[in-house]
Formats: structure tokens, sequence, C-alpha cells
């Protein structure tokens, strides 16, 4: 039974909101007839007031008929502009309303007043409110004083606190409109913020995923290169070391591709079963190593210290990873014959530090910075979503150097 009678309340209050939002935009477009329309049902009960029934409350009935028409007509009449110039049309209203006390006719019409002033209350700044007591205590005073019946209490207090009462009204419809416009405005800005949230999560994303493809393809077309080339030099002389670099290059390839699937795969698969894990880590460097000694870039590995516990996460151990992978890409697209390369991998109880070194060979030394720059912006991003920093230029004798210091997340930066 509860449950059916708030379905039913919920229904009914659905209902109401959506007729009063639907009145409401029809009042934005065309608000003449929604100020039209209570102004004329005023003024029609103000006449039928003024065809005799103003004598029940009046204390001089022999007031004119046409003043009592004219006057009805002034108190009824500017309601219609009641709500764009809510302090002129009561101005008007307590001037008749003044005229009615003075001559004893004390028409019910002069409660109309309680309709600009509600519609000052909110519409207007709390000072306006200021000019209501100007307004609409003379004809209070002066009918008090010309006509007195009773006490004080009985003439003036009873409109009195009608009138504070419509105030408090406005002033509470006021504040509940601008309550619900803040939310409205909230609820928008909100929707705003999260939609430039999922656009920047979006855009780091893709950021992400180049960086991912310039690595990936970047090294293992290298290696690629390396050993086409190395291949060629091969087949005149030793076709059987020509038909190793043929293997080898298939099976980087391969990898190539499979990384490439495997990347490609998590932006197909939306569901929960989806690889988004990094793959490489610190135990696939020997792998990666070898595969650059094939391409024909001998390098020389050295550990030292223990990986500390807890060990790296897999971020940070990709982040090494790439940057070790892109360090040696470098080294087999710009140094020459017979250069070589070292890595120096280094663990301590604060942090990891990664050092790439290549010496040119007979190589001419590199010009600048910008023979080595490919990639070398992501290298630094990446240090820098793990609160690391790198260092790369090039070595006065010949060849490149990159130095990566990787902090563990469990010690300070």
């Amino acid at each position: 039974m509860t449950t059916d009678t708030g379905t039913g309340a919920t229904g009914l209050s659905g209902h109401v909101h959506r007729l009063t939002t639907l009145v409401r935009a029809a009042d934005a477009r065309h608000p003449w007839p929604w100020d039209a329309l209570p102004t004329l049902v005023w003024t029609v009960a103000a006449l039928v007031d003024a065809s005799g029934g103003w004598r029940t409350t009046a204390l001089d009935r022999t007031v004119p008929v046409w003043a009592v028409v004219t006057l009805s007509l002034a108190l009824s009449l500017p309601l219609y502009g009641r709500r764009r110039h809510p302090v002129a049309m009561l101005a008007v209203m307590s001037c008749a309303a003044l005229v009615s006390a003075a001559s004893g006719a004390f028409l019910q019409s002069s409660y109309l007043q309680l309709l600009p002033l509600f519609h000052l209350a909110l519409v207007r700044p709390p000072r306006a409110l200021l000019w209501a007591p100007v307004l609409l205590l003379p004809p209070l005073l002066t009918g008090a004083v010309l006509h007195p019946r009773g006490g004080w209490e009985q003439h003036a207090v009873p409109a009195l606190w009608a009138y504070a009462l419509v105030a408090l009204l406005g002033i509470t419809v006021r504040s509940r409109r601008d309550h619900t416009a803040a939310l409205v405005d909230r609820a928008r800005r909100l929707e705003t913020e999260r939609d430039q949230e999922v656009r920047l999560a979006a855009a780091a994303e893709r950021t992400r995923i180049a960086r991912e493809m310039h690595d990936i393809v970047g090294h293992h077309l290298s290696v690629v290169t390396g050993l086409a080339d190395g291949g060629r030099y091969a087949a005149a002389r030793n076709p059987e070391r020509a038909a190793q670099a043929l293997d080898a290059i298939g099976t980087t390839s391969r990898e190539a591709l499979a990384e490439l699937r495997r990347l490609l795969g998590v932006l197909r698969d939306d569901g929960p079963e989806a690889d988004r894990a990094p793959q490489p880590t610190l135990a696939d460097l020997d792998a990666l190593l070898t595969g650059v000694r094939k391409a024909g870039l001998p390098v020389r590995f050295d550990l030292r210290g223990e990986p500390a516990a807890p060990p790296l996460t897999p971020g940070a151990q990709l982040t090494v990873y790439r940057i070790v992978q892109e360090s040696l890409t470098n080294a087999l697209k710009h140094a020459g014959e017979g250069a070589r390369a070292t890595v120096v991998l280094s663990h301590t109880a604060h942090e990891v530090r990664v050092e790439v070194t290549d010496t040119d060979g007979t190589a001419p030394p590199p010009a600048g910075p910008s023979h080595r720059g490919q990639g070398l912006t992501g290298m630094r991003e990446r240090a820098a979503l793990y609160d690391g920093t790198l260092d790369s230029g090039p070595l006065p004798t010949g060849g490149w150097r990159t130095a990566l210091r990787l902090p563990r997340e469990d010690s300070p930066s």
C-alpha cells in the first residue's frame, strides 16, 4: 500500500512538474496573456464590488458611484504591469487606496496591492522592498486618522500582517527559485567538466597509444633494417649467415605484429576481460638485448645490485623497458659500423637507475641532438609519469648517453 501510494504521488508530482514547466515556457514566450488574464478577472471583480457591494464595508456611503468606479479601475488595471514595473504599479494603486481611505469608501479592491508587493519581493533586490512601507502606510494612517473605527490594532494591524506575509512569501519563492537555478547551473557545469575530463582522458590515451606504437614499430623496424643490411653483405660470402638473418627478420617481424595486435586488441575490446596490463617487464630485457645483438649492435649488459622489495610496478617496469628499447633503437639508426652499446641497470633501496651509452664506431659524430631526438620527448614523458628524470645527450668522445632515474613508489620523491 505504501509503495503504491508513493508511486502514485511520484507520478502525480511528475505530471505537475511537467505542466508547470510547460506553463513557464509559454509564459516566457508570450507573457502578455498571463498578465492580461488576472488583470481582467480582478477588474471584473472590482467593478462588481463597485456596483453596490462596496457599501457593506464603507464608512461613508455617500461617495459618488463614478468615484467608486474610477477608484476600482485605478486599483485593478495597474495589475497588468505588476511583473515588469512592480514599484510604479504599486505607487499608482497606493494613490487610489489613499483616496479610497480618505473618502471613507474603503474599497476592498485596495487589497489588490498585495499582488505588486509580491512581485516586488520576487523580482527586485531586497533593498527595493524599502519602497513598500513608504507606499503602503499612508493609506492606512489616513484611514485611521480620518475615519477611526475601534482601536488601531483593528484597523491597521491586520493589513500590516498581510503585507508582511506576502512580502515573506515573495522572498521565499525567490530564494527557492535562485537555489534551483544554482543547482541547474551547477549540474550543467559538472556535465561540462565531465565531458572535458572524458576528452582529456581520450587525448591522454591517444598519446599513450601513439607512444607505444612509436616504440614498438620504431624498434622492430630498426632491428629488421640492421638484419637486412647484414644479410645483404653476408649473402655473397656466407649464404648460411644470410639465411640466419632472414630467419631473424621473420622472428622480429612476427614479434612486432604480435605486439601491435595486442595493443590494437585492447582498443577493440571494451569488456572486463580485455588485457590492459603492460606487457614488457624487466624480465624481458634479455630478449630485447638478444634481438638488438642479432641486428648487428654488440650490447653489454651490466646488472648492479639486487631488486629491492616490493618490486617496481608493471607501469614502471614498462617505462624502463621502453626507454632502453628506444635508446638502443637510436643507436641502431645513428651509430656507425663498429659501434657498441652498454646498458647498466642499478637497483638501490630508493630508486632504479638505467644508463645506456653507445659509441659511434667509425661513423662521424652526430651534428647535434636532433639526430637522436626522435622519441626523446616520449621517453621524458614516460619518466615524468613516475616522478623520474631523464638526461640524454652526446658524449665528448662521440656517441650518446641516456640516463634514467626512477624513484620507487615507497620512497620520497
